[in-house]
């Protein structure tokens, strides 16, 4: 049986916790074989970024062209794009792949730790040249304002968003500007619920909230899983319920004694159960 191959289009995240490293593990959870074309450096660790190094655009279509053409692409996860200059580069490394690959992006604003990770022109740029490519977007609550209000920081009008109705018009809006798809994630509301919406149907995806976990990397794992099964052929619907219950584990089974904020999430079940050397051995 062919695996299916699924590229990450995403910042790099030294501690590991998130970005690229994140969607490769979410990938390798999935059963899917995971590619990367990297838009950004970052240094960071789980109490904040020190820096960021932007990827030149030029690079980034090269990497995308570079597996296009000798492994294939069956589904793409966008994840931190940085600048404007970043998306239209992205725009174009779309037009290496083959027409109908689904695309899920994520519009990552903010790190964990609260560092800015998208410009004021980015924002904007996203909402204009990749939105009405996607197959499902995912943004958490602020986000959604955000795209909502065209880019716009400025989002007075959907700033006491928290209710379910309320958050069902925010998906309404989201989807007016061009993906096919919708998922609000439950994140950064009151109810742990996903809410998704296909331009027809509302549907809410319930969950358990972790508050013990450790959160650093799951909306990265959400999209990511997420594009693995679009990429296994399951539906947007069913694609959805199946990236809220891996990421909600993940951050179930997270390290919160790795680094002094955030702790990484945990896709893999990394430590979970560590053979001994004389279990090893008996295996052996």
């Amino acid at each position: 049986m062919s695996v299916p191959a699924v590229l990450s289009i995403a910042g790099s995240d030294s501690g590991g916790g998130a970005g690229i490293q994140a969607d490769l593990k979410a990938f390798a959870r999935c059963g899917v074989h995971g590619m990367t074309a990297i838009t950004a450096l970052t240094a960071q660790n789980t109490v904040g970024v020190t820096g960021v190094h932007p990827v030149p655009g030029e690079f980034i279509v090269e990497q995308v062209k570079a597996v296009a053409e000798d492994i294939g692409v069956d589904a793409v996860k966008i994840g931190m794009l940085g600048t404007a200059a970043t998306v239209r580069a992205v725009r174009e490394a779309l037009g290496q792949l083959e027409d109908g690959v689904p695309i899920v992006i994520d519009p990552v604003m903010v790190s964990e730790s609260g560092a800015v990770l998208l410009d004021d022109a980015a924002r904007a740029a996203i909402v204009e040249e990749l939105l009405p490519l996607a197959t499902v977007i995912t943004p958490n609550l602020p986000e959604a304002r955000v795209l909502a209000a065209g880019g716009s920081t400025d989002v007075s009008a959907w700033s006491g968003v928290q209710a379910g109705e309320d958050v069902e018009e925010l998906a309404r809006a989201l989807h007016a500007l061009g993906p096919a798809n919708v998922v609000i994630t439950g994140g950064h509301r009151e109810e742990a619920t996903d809410l998704f919406f296909d331009g027809t149907t509302v549907e809410r995806l319930a969950g358990e909230r972790h508050p013990d976990g450790a959160a650093h990397g799951s909306g990265c794992t959400h999209s990511s899983a997420l594009a693995a099964h679009l990429a296994l052929g399951w539906a947007p619907l069913d694609a959805a319920r199946a990236a809220r219950a891996i990421a909600s584990e993940a951050v179930r089974d997270g390290h919160r004694s790795i680094g002094a904020g955030a702790g990484p999430v945990n896709a893999l079940g990394v430590g979970s159960s560590r053979p001994t050397p004389g279990e090893v051995a008996r295996r052996a």
